[in-house]
């Protein structure tokens, strides 16, 4: 049997529409994840549902959305260049139509590594856009109670406060050209080997689990096409459960790379100078349940989120609209 070949511009194009439908439907509890994972020592939000309705209460419904632009914008090529290389990987790791586990792994490893590129960027402006809430919240917060104990302030001192709320919304734009004007492009970069150890794990953990899962039932082509034959909700739910599993699994690396990425601190809260420096302040601080804070949330956002990019990927939409043009 011929070994059928990957249409890359198909798998950008599906890719694409894949994260855009995807970020969509799942942004604002990804917004809670982040302002989970950041907070330190008292607590502005008690858990997802909370921050949704507080996000909504001080900021309005699109405060769930701050950064979407951002996500939207950079996610089909993210979301492309991930699904795409897994593809290829994939193929060039076949033997006679078989693919082993070992380069089922290696193929998640290739796309995890091939996607930092976008997105690490996207991540780092996220981050600013998503956080300046609940850095705003902290202030009302501390503002509105007086201090009750020794524990520190997590917001700025009200000296610093006026020159704080005289700043403009921090925008996608604003933010880049300040990195790019003191720090150059290695600040837009800041976090990559983080970002890199959690996206690697993660696409070596999905693609295989997916790839299996996707192939119950079947027999032929279960290694080599994990997408053929199977059923639309099957891919769904293979997307769903296997992006979930490898989500919490890559919790606590996120968590670094969350801290290591956000740039406006509170008062009292830590600064990190790199990975092995943000582990330790972490655990000496909050303790190990804090490298699991937004493991749920985390959970909600990918399961939809791949369960839906697989969804979409497995409808062939790059080959439709390919086949449209000629």
């Amino acid at each position: 049997m011929a070994e059928q070949k990957v249409s890359l511009p198909a798998k950008l194009i599906n890719g694409g529409v894949a994260g855009l439908v995807g970020v969509t439907c799942v942004f604002p509890i990804d917004l809670a994840k982040t302002r989970l994972q950041n907070q330190q020592g008292a607590r502005v939000y008690s858990g997802m549902l909370d921050c949704l309705a507080k996000t909504i209460k001080m900021e309005g419904y699109f405060g769930m959305y701050r950064g979407a632009a951002v996500n939207l914008t950079l996610v089909t090529p993210e979301k492309a260049i991930k699904l795409a290389a897994n593809d290829v990987f994939r193929q060039k790791l076949s033997k006679d139509g078989k693919l082993p586990l070992w380069g089922e792994i290696l193929s998640g490893c290739g796309a995890g590594t091939c996607q930092v590129v976008v997105t690490t960027p996207m991540e780092m402006l996220k981050i600013q856009l998503q956080d300046a809430g609940r850095l705003a919240a902290q202030r009302t917060v501390t503002t509105s109670a007086p201090a009750a104990g020794p524990t520190p302030s997590l917001v700025a001192s009200p000296a610093a406060q006026p020159a704080t709320n005289a700043n403009p919304r921090p925008s996608a734009t604003r933010i880049t050209l300040d990195l790019l004007k003191t720090r150059g492009l290695r600040g837009l970069y800041k976090g990559a080997g983080a970002t890199l150890m959690r996206d690697v794990p993660f696409s070596m953990i999905y693609f295989p689990l997916f790839a299996n899962l996707n192939a119950v039932g079947r027999t032929e082509d279960r290694h080599s096409n994990p997408q053929g034959r199977a059923p639309f909700l099957q891919s769904f739910v293979a997307g769903c459960t296997a992006g979930s599993v490898a989500a919490v699994a890559v919790t606590p690396l996120d968590v670094i790379k969350t801290r290591i990425q956000t740039l406006q601190k509170g008062e009292g809260e830590d600064s990190y100078r790199g990975i092995i420096d943000c582990t330790q302040r972490i655990l000496k601080r909050e303790g190990p349940a804090a490298f699991l804070k937004g493991a749920a949330c985390r959970a909600l956002v990918i399961a939809p989120l791949f369960g839906i990019a697989q969804g979409v990927y497995f409808l062939g939409i790059g080959e439709h609209v390919l086949g449209l043009l000629g």
